[in-house]
């Protein structure tokens, strides 16, 4: 039976305060017609951003919330998962992958564990070995040029060039996603511009859509998007599109924030801009690679 309403599993940390994870996963998805059935990793008392922030797991309360789903017969739409902290929660995300899986079930992964060339804090080694090994059962996958190089064993490069993004998105796609979505990948055309650069392993297709700089850097842009990007696919849109609407919303989101005194480590302000969301389709600005 189809859910009048598509329900999207979304394994994510929960933040008191800061426009992060499973709060901007709620908001954006809702707001595009989606439901969110939750599943949290943890609760914070705001994002990591902040200095001295409270933390608690909930590793040993995933499975139970997982066994209620199963009895409740439950069936998902989509799989999301973004921050995890442990490899038991991949563990524990690969398992409810395979017992909820359907033929018109979605798996999209976000890895998260790094940024601008290093592993965050918390994470080592053995976190991105299991990362290599969930991403196998992902259907989208969405990793900075960072966590890109540690799952593909690279150096983290500097400078790319549209050829060496396409060719590691071609690598990552061999791992077993069909879509691969390469984000803050330096243009090498235009200083300080980014891009976001996928691929699609079916069609054999490469996209591009540039994100112009603006000089603020805020956290939960990378949750955003790829709710974003999911949101906009569940919806019927193709991935040219998704993407132009995932990138266009990011930068709505950062130029309403930027022009505010505002507390910086809360991240954009969602809610000034979730009303662009239910905005017809976007004027194109993805462009198709060689």
């Amino acid at each position: 039976m189809k859910n009048p309403v598509k329900k999207v599993c979304a394994i994510h940390d929960l933040a008191g305060l800061g426009h992060v994870s499973l709060n901007e996963v709620i908001a954006i998805l809702s707001t595009m017609g989606h439901q969110v059935v939750s599943l949290p990793t943890a609760v914070l008392s705001s994002n990591t951003a902040y200095d001295n922030y409270r933390f608690m797991d909930l590793t040993e309360q995933m499975p139970g919330f997982i066994e209620h789903w199963q009895e409740l017969g439950i069936v998902f739409d989509a799989i999301y998962s973004g921050f995890l902290g442990s490899p038991r929660q991949i563990e524990i995300v690969k398992n409810l992958i395979k017992d909820f899986d359907n033929p018109d079930l979605m798996v999209v992964v976000d890895p998260v564990f790094g940024d601008d060339g290093e592993l965050y804090s918390s994470f080592g080694l053995e976190m991105v070995e299991e990362m290599r090994k969930l991403i196998e059962s992902a259907d989208i996958i969405t990793p900075n040029i960072t966590e890109a190089s540690f799952l593909l064993k690279e150096e983290y490069p500097e400078v790319m060039s549209i050829q060496q993004a396409k060719e590691w998105c071609v690598r990552l796609a061999e791992k077993g996603p069909k879509v691969v979505v390469l984000t803050s990948v330096p243009d090498e055309c235009v200083k300080k511009r980014t891009a976001v650069i996928a691929y699609n392993r079916e069609e054999k297709r490469f996209w591009k859509v540039s994100c112009d700089y603006i000089p603020a850097s805020y956290p939960g842009t990378g949750d955003a998007f790829t709710s974003v990007l999911l949101g906009s696919l569940m919806q019927g849109d193709s991935l040219p599109i998704a993407l132009d609407r995932a990138v266009q919303f990011i930068s709505i989101g950062i130029r309403s924030t930027y022009g505010f005194k505002h507390q910086i480590n809360e991240g954009i302000l969602v809610e000034r801009v979730l009303s662009y969301l239910k905005a017809p389709i976007p004027m194109s600005s993805f462009e198709i690679l060689d």
